[in-house]
């Protein structure tokens, strides 16, 4: 499926595509005519034992928060198996992502700012519920029509690896990402930027947003404003938005993975209109010759008999499904080795004055797994290093080891801090401060 003449569930596919580790994204339009979007997984990795049981838990998770009006997060309209393919249907659009907005340096200062805030709330409210986003980079970041910005692919890539997400890694990535839109701003804008990352790997999302709503007189013209990359989405947006009736042709069996007939009745959550449902939802009431319309007693045999063999298939699906979300928090056994997958170090950006106690920040984040972390701290004005050990467990990922560095005596020094993992695997990041007595 490859082209716009293309469909699945109802959602027309369109020539737009792009390719993530989790598979091929289509742009899509759905039987009422809106933009919407369609991942068709990996075949080889959606094939693995239990990946797609943990997939469909991961999205069961995600409903209520949607349903419940949650705009930061993308809605997921179903997941369907079309023979062995798995494919996850989307209520809206999945692009252009802030990624392609970078590449094309569309981005202003504003704009990045609201970017930052907007993901940063959304951030806040899956923590509180108990979960996480898990790959936040400008990829997973979808700017819609009105400049807002949406978060696409949440827990998939973990629930694929077997991984829970932390929210310690997307506190990370959010401060990766304000550094990155950063890069591209002038000076003013760009040091908020960074001063905003710094406060989120210190405090969290909450003061980091604080920091960008505070400091906005910075920004040109002093306010946040999606202005601009609304405009920008409305130039690239060429997709041809129309009736978009289901094509009377058999797409073969397509048995939705989240619903089940009698146990779970239809409903995409407030202001969202029950046309956006597919094709594979309307089969479990009325088979799909009604779905088309399609009139005949020889069809209607045919759409009783796939009906048949649809509610079958779900209710082999309804006992995975029960299972996953029971199974879903046993994920990171102690079978899985453990990797440190970021090392980060901060310091005070305040120079710091004579006979200080200077606490500098060091961060670990690991992929989960139980284990032992060998570390050392450098610092530049002694030849010894510190060599310490941190045990780490299943159910976490973020570790901070903290140096408290005592500097005293009358100078003017930069002075650096030097965190090295030693192993499992070797990793390295370092910061200054400036002292002056």
């Amino acid at each position: 499926m490859s082209n716009a003449s293309e469909s699945i569930a109802g959602y027309r596919l369109t020539d737009h595509t792009r390719i993530t580790e989790l598979g091929t994204w289509f742009d899509a339009i759905t039987p009422s005519g809106r933009r919407a979007g369609a991942l068709r997984f990996d075949g080889g990795v959606v094939g693995l034992p239990g990946v797609r049981e943990r997939v469909v838990a991961t999205v069961v998770a995600d409903r209520p928060l949607t349903q419940n009006g949650l705009s930061g997060l993308v809605q997921v309209a179903d997941v369907v198996a079309a023979g062995e393919e798995v494919w996850l249907l989307t209520a809206g659009p999945v692009s252009p992502s802030l990624g392609d907005l970078m590449a094309a340096r569309a981005v202003d200062p504003p704009g990045a700012a609201a970017v930052l805030v907007e993901t940063a709330q959304t951030l806040q409210a899956l923590h509180a519920s108990g979960l996480a986003h898990g790959a936040l980079h400008p990829g997973t970041v979808v700017i819609g029509d009105d400049g807002s910005a949406v978060l696409i692919e949440r827990g998939l890539a973990d629930a694929i690896r077997g991984l829970r997400a932390e929210p310690e890694r997307d506190v990370a990535a959010w401060a990766s990402l304000a550094r990155a839109l950063g890069a591209d701003c002038p000076a003013p804008s760009a040091q908020l930027l960074d001063r905003a990352a710094a406060t989120a790997t210190l405090h969290g999302l909450a003061a980091a947003r604080d920091v960008l709503l505070g400091q906005r007189e910075v920004l040109p013209g002093g306010q946040i404003t999606r202005d601009r990359l609304a405009q920008e989405v409305r130039n690239r947006t060429t997709l041809e938005i129309g009736v978009n009736p289901i094509p009377d042709r058999d797409e073969g069996e397509i048995v939705t993975l989240l619903h089940v007939p009698a146990l779970e009745q239809q409903h995409f959550g407030p202001g969202v209109a029950a046309s956006i449902g597919t094709t594979a939802e309307r089969i479990w009431r009325e088979g799909r010759a009604d779905a088309v319309g399609a009139p005949g007693k020889r069809r209607g045999r045919a759409a009783r008999a796939r009906r048949r063999r649809t509610i079958l298939a779900a209710a082999v699906f309804a006992v995975i499904v029960a299972g996953a979300l029971l199974a879903w928090f046993r994920l990171s056994g102690p079978s899985t080795p453990l990797a440190v997958t970021s090392v980060d170090v901060t310091a005070p950006k305040k120079a710091q004055g004579c006979d200080a106690d200077v606490l500098i920040s060091g961060k670990i984040i690991t992929n989960g797994a139980s284990g032992e972390i060998v570390y050392e701290w450098a610092q530049s004005d002694r030849k010894e290093k510190i060599r310490q050990t941190q045990r780490t467990t299943s159910d976490k990922s973020s570790y901070t080891v903290p140096l408290k560095w005592t500097v005293s005596g009358k100078s003017t020094a930069k002075l650096t801090a030097t965190l090295t993992v030693v192993s499992p695997q070797r990793l390295q990041d370092k910061a200054s401060f400036t002292y002056k007595c």
